[in-house]
């Protein structure tokens, strides 16, 4: 009966340290729906549509838009199944799934883009934290619940072309924005519940690569995403925009993009926490990731409202920008909220990196700045190489309080004092800079 005793309290002691640190910052428990990680199996979700079988030919120089969709939508009105993709280069514009309808990527699979803009139709869409009409993405899939993209295979966005009229536009313009040079998305899903990409590559977007906008329960395992900095630089090729979402798993992924790796978005604009098109991502965990080189490994911003509950845990990143990058935007009101990055090796630019954005600052015809806030931010447990430690700086347009910095081991070419009095109870707690306890 002892034995038993100390047995149970044993497992009680570890159900007790685990759910100990199995919470969120703000100190809610994170849902068991994070730990359950299993990549999809196609056979569990329905019949399979190998598109070679339906008329499309394995050719990489032929557009089978029509020929792919009207796949899909012989799935769907079967009531659902796979859509997938043999080994070979399939070229398409935009495809639509359905409802009950997943895609599937066999190893050595390409679904190619099409690099001429007219293969992808203009609709209302969601782009750049606001909803307007634009082109749609190669992959697109709207009110798709349980949508699922898996497979060894590729979905490469064919850039180059792209990637080189927009800066042929910018040496013409240099205030071009990025919607005005003409380019698709690689994937975007929309209002969808219980999502899974997995393993698959995603790379070569013209634009951003995975967009998810009012999503819930979506998790990206094991993919592959990129985009390159030279020789020609792949602009705004962000590898996940994650776009008024709740319950996002990033596990397990490479990203290497000419962009931010994993950016946060909402809305812009001096009301846009007024419009029901915009909300809050919250409970977003990014965890065991590789990452290249990037603009920053986490981005909130640039049109961002409310963000609360993120995480980004042991992950080893290589020739990033930035680790954290808070993009305050002056002309947007702002709250990032509970914030934690902890367990990071590796090397970038800048360690914190926070500064007003005022690139596209836009008042709209409004009067009032507003004013915006960061708080509750942690960064613990990380070892890292970098050009600029504490690269912040103060402003009237926003409030920064209750940092924490713990745990820290930096080499700095650029230490930068940590100046407390820019951010409002800043704690330090073993914190070195270039072998100094600070």
């Amino acid at each position: 009966m002892r034995k038993i005793i100390l047995a149970l309290f044993f497992c009680a002691v570890v159900n007790l340290q685990f759910s100990a640190k199995d919470v969120f910052p703000d100190g809610s428990p994170v849902p068991e729906w994070f730990r359950q990680n299993e990549v999809a199996d196609i056979k569990t979700l329905g019949m399979t549509y190998r598109i070679t079988d339906y008329g499309v030919v394995n050719d990489s120089t032929i557009i089978q838009t029509g020929e792919i969709q009207s796949v899909i939508d012989k799935a769907f009105q079967a009531g659902g199944g796979v859509i997938l993709i043999p080994k070979g280069i399939f070229l398409s514009g935009s495809l639509f799934f359905k409802p009950g309808t997943h895609l599937y990527l066999e190893e050595d699979a390409v679904l190619k883009g099409s690099d001429d803009i007219s293969n992808f139709p203009v609709l209302l869409t969601r782009i750049e934290g606001q909803s307007i009409k634009y082109f749609a993405a190669l992959v697109n899939a709207d009110h798709v619940d349980g949508f699922t993209i898996t497979g060894k295979g590729t979905i490469d966005g064919n850039g180059l072309r792209y990637w080189k009229s927009f800066w042929l536009r910018r040496e013409v313009n240099p205030k071009c924005t990025n919607t005005e040079e003409l380019r698709p998305r690689l994937v975007y899903i929309s209002n969808s519940k219980n999502v899974q990409l997995s393993d698959v590559r995603l790379v070569n977007s013209p634009f951003w690569t995975t967009h998810l906008y009012k999503c819930e329960n979506v998790k990206l395992l094991n993919l592959y995403i990129y985009s390159p900095k030279e020789p020609v630089k792949a602009p705004s090729t962000d590898g996940v925009d994650i776009d008024v979402c709740t319950n996002v798993h990033i596990k397990n992924c490479y990203l290497s993009v000419n962009d931010d790796a994993v950016a946060l978005k909402g809305g812009k604009g001096p009301k846009a926490d007024k419009d029901p098109d915009n909300g809050a991502n919250r409970n977003i965990i990014i965890e065991d990731c590789t990452y290249g080189f990037c603009h920053a490994v986490l981005t909130l911003g640039s049109e961002s409202i409310h963000n609360r509950n993120i995480v980004l845990r042991r992950c080893n990143i290589n020739s990033a920008k930035r680790l954290l990058w808070l993009k305050m935007r002056p002309d947007t009101p702002q709250k990032y909220e509970y914030v934690s990055v902890e367990d990071i090796t590796g090397n970038a630019d800048s360690f914190l990196y926070i500064r007003p954005w005022i690139q596209f600052f836009d008042l709209k015809g409004e009067k009032e700045i507003p004013f915006s806030y960061s708080y509750h931010v942690t960064m613990r447990n990380i070892t890292l190489e970098c050009a600029s430690f504490f690269d912040v700086q103060k402003s009237d347009r926003y409030g920064l309080s209750d940092f924490t910095f713990e745990n820290l081991d930096i080499r700095a070419e650029k230490a930068l004092d940590i100046h407390t009095d820019f951010i409002t109870g800043l704690t330090l707690k073993n914190v070195k800079v270039n072998g100094k306890e600070q």
